[in-house]
């Protein structure tokens, strides 16, 4: 046995099981998910699709792509999946290879310090924004956060073939419908990026946006608790604007981006969109938009100031410059404490993105360890007793999670 690894694989077990995971992008999966991601399924290479392989020996991973593409199909309610990106970056980055041109067609997305993401467009560092051009929209400090009249100038004035729609750090609901308009206004496409807030969509949890959307990207970790890939979805308006979108997609993904599929993920996939079908998963989505909102209102009874002044999903960004106090500052105390949050940028923040001003957690994990409303407000005292109070918290940290353990 190799000592050395398993020996910090137990303690990173250890580490889970008595920390608080408040980090919005984090989740603990099924054991069934986790038994099918370390299977012999990764013994095996498949590269092409189901029927259409440059392997031998497909008869049953043929089958699991297969199942896994027929429950995402029917969870999400849209004709055409591709289940094989290794994760969501190159998800985006296999839309925008099948559909623009490199230093011609530009990308429209939500600005990364006001909670985008890397690969909506963002300038200079990445494949996004040094092969495409691009531009960002930004969000308000009042509802409904996005001035939709300058971003429809901004796209008037731009043109861009894309306009992305997601986030990593916005705590309202999602707008599509306004979106799509602005998208059609222009002759773009509209691509919505639901990796954080999918399992919160088919739990019911969030508004689809399947009726608006041209293209659906996701991954499949975070709300929705599967490993760690991605979908590619075109719905029904998308294959009416163009009917090879699907087949653009698939040829972007393998051989554009990628060689073999990864198996045993996309076999984890399959099992976690089931179990994302049952109405226990429906409550599961739910209870966690509850406890993100009392988690988010005993936050602010307690003098915090929230970003958009609450939630609507699963997270919050704790704006911590009333506290005198950045980002990393507070998120380092508070995992001293046992509980794990990320620092993270707020809109229009005064810092480098290195410290900046605010901290961002949800409450995904929590859920799905069995925690409700009483304690996310335990959980609330705790993080006002580490940042306002210099007090320390850990043993109480410990005796919340013993009430709630983890299946590892």
């Amino acid at each position: 046995m190799d000592k050395k690894i398993f020996s910090l694989l137990k303690k990173e077990r250890e580490r889970q099981r008595w920390t608080l995971m408040l980090i919005p992008s984090e989740n603990y999966t099924y054991p069934e998910v986790r038994k099918v991601v370390g299977s012999v399924l990764m013994h095996k290479y498949a590269e092409g699709y189901p029927g259409r392989r440059y392997y031998q020996g497909m008869e049953f991973v043929d089958q699991i792509e297969k199942e896994a593409i027929s429950r995402a199909q029917a969870l999400f309610g849209v004709p055409f999946v591709n289940v094989q990106p290794y994760s969501g970056s190159p998800a985006n980055s296999a839309v925008y290879f099948a559909l623009l041109e490199p230093g011609k067609d530009t990308i429209m997305g939500l600005a990364l310090s006001h909670g985008g993401h890397l690969t909506h467009g963002h300038p200079k560092i990445t494949f996004s924004g040094k092969f495409f051009p691009s531009v960002q929209y930004f969000l308000k400090e009042q509802p409904p956060f996005f001035d939709f009249q300058e971003i429809l100038d901004t796209a008037l004035k731009y043109r861009p073939k894309i306009i992305v729609v997601g986030t990593t750090a916005f705590p309202r609901l999602l707008p599509w419908r306004q979106f799509t308009q602005i998208a059609q206004k222009v002759g773009a496409y509209l691509l919505a990026d639901i990796s954080h807030i999918a399992g919160l969509i088919v739990g019911g949890a969030h508004p689809s946006p399947v009726p608006y959307a041209d293209i659906i990207t996701s991954t499949t970790h975070k709300t929705l608790r599967g490993p760690r890939g991605a979908l590619i979805m075109v719905t029904k308006k998308g294959l009416e604007k163009d009917p090879k979108l699907g087949e653009k997609i698939n040829r972007a993904v393998f051989p554009g981006l990628q060689g073999g599929p990864h198996l045993h993920t996309i076999a984890g996939i399959a099992v976690a969109l089931k179990k994302a079908a049952n109405k226990e998963f429906r409550a599961y989505a739910k209870q966690i938009v509850t406890n993100a909102r009392v988690l988010a209102e005993e936050l602010k009874n307690k003098g915090f100031s929230l970003v958009t002044g609450g939630t609507d999903n699963h997270l919050l960004v704790v704006d911590l410059r009333n506290l005198g106090i950045d980002g990393k500052e507070a998120a380092e105390r508070l995992e001293k404490e046992g509980l794990v949050v990320n620092a993270n940028t707020i809109p229009n923040d005064p810092r480098p993105p290195s410290r900046p001003s605010g901290i961002r957690l949800g409450t995904p994990a929590v859920t799905a360890r069995g925690m409700k409303e009483k304690e996310m407000k335990i959980i609330a005292q705790m993080i006002a007793d580490v940042l306002k109070k210099n007090q320390s918290v850990k043993e109480k940290v410990k005796a919340l999670l013993a009430s709630f353990p983890v299946d590892f």
